[in-house]
């Protein structure tokens, strides 16, 4: 078993009262850009990555819309992290936790850089370059992936590095999306410096439509998530066929988001921009046909 950091020094024993419940919690995956569990994979697998996606998803909800102390509430999980490697969680979500982290020997590092990521939020509200940007967004998102690769035990350190990339360019479609939710929390994570070379005022964000200039900004940070998301296709090429179809499926997501934004003419503060099914399925279908062909693209 692997050795847990330490637990911070500031905990709560009990479930706060604050904590969203977990059908709800759960529930968001049906609304996620990309399928959290594909069907047709085996329904213990589907098991265990719901397992992961209602412990990341718990911490956003924490780091995001929890009332009161959102930081203490973060020091809860990290310590209900600890007790679900105990097998003594209390927490539905961190006792269903419990077996996957047994059965597939997980790091508790990807678990911690999740809520450190939230952590972060409570305190970093911009993000000056790209560069910075994707050092949240290896806090925030990375760590998934490489709790998927290990789920289906085909894990190594270069494997990681391409799903990085891949779950980084999710990352930053969720921030083109979400620009209006972001900015009424006080969050940019458009990068500064590309807001100000684009000519894009943070005014710009509270519009009520989104003006040419953020336009430029968001077709800019999106073509920068497609190169990102095409990672999929030299990842999938070394995975059998059920991780190689779940990955696929992931970068599929975001392509798939990526194409309905466009189709919108980049007009995300007046409508929310989601992918259609159809076109998650026929970039899922290219993406493993491009990764059994060796074709990259």
């Amino acid at each position: 078993m692997n050795a847990l950091l330490p637990a911070p020094e500031r905990t709560l024993t009990s479930i706060p009262t604050a904590l969203p419940r977990t059908d709800s919690v759960l529930g968001q995956a049906a609304d996620e850009n990309f399928p959290v569990a594909l069907r047709f994979l085996p329904g213990a697998v589907r098991g265990h990555l719901m397992a992961v996606y209602g412990f990341a998803r718990l911490a956003d909800d924490i780091g995001d819309e929890a009332e009161g102390d959102r930081l203490e509430l973060l020091d809860w999980l990290a310590a209900e992290l600890d007790r679900a490697y105990l097998g003594v969680a209390t927490h539905p979500i961190l006792a269903r936790l419990t077996p996957t982290i047994r059965q597939f020997d997980l790091p508790a590092d990807p678990f911690r850089r999740l809520i450190e990521a939230n952590r972060q939020d409570q305190v970093v509200r911009r993000y000056q370059t790209f560069d910075d940007l994707i050092g949240y967004c290896r806090l925030s998102a990375a760590p998934v992936g490489e709790l998927v690769l290990r789920i289906f035990e085909v894990s190594s350190p270069d494997r990681i590095a391409l799903s990085d990339d891949v779950c980084s360019g999710l990352q930053i479609v969720e921030h083109i999306q979400d620009v209006a939710e972001d900015i009424a929390a006080d969050r940019v994570y458009l990068p500064q410096r590309d807001l100000s070379a684009l000519g894009c005022t943070e005014a710009e964000l509270h519009a009520p439509r989104t003006s040419p200039a953020l336009r430029a900004v968001l077709r800019y940070e999106a073509g920068r998530a497609r190169r990102l998301l095409s990672s999929v296709v030299p990842l999938a090429r070394q995975l059998p066929f059920q991780p190689r179809i779940a990955v696929c499926g992931f970068a599929a997501g975001g392509l798939a988001a990526l194409d309905a934004i466009e189709a919108a003419g980049y007009e995300v503060l007046a409508r929310r921009c989601r992918p259609r099914s159809r076109c998650v399925a026929l970039h899922l279908g290219r993406a493993a046909l491009a990764a059994s062909s060796g074709r990259v693209g």
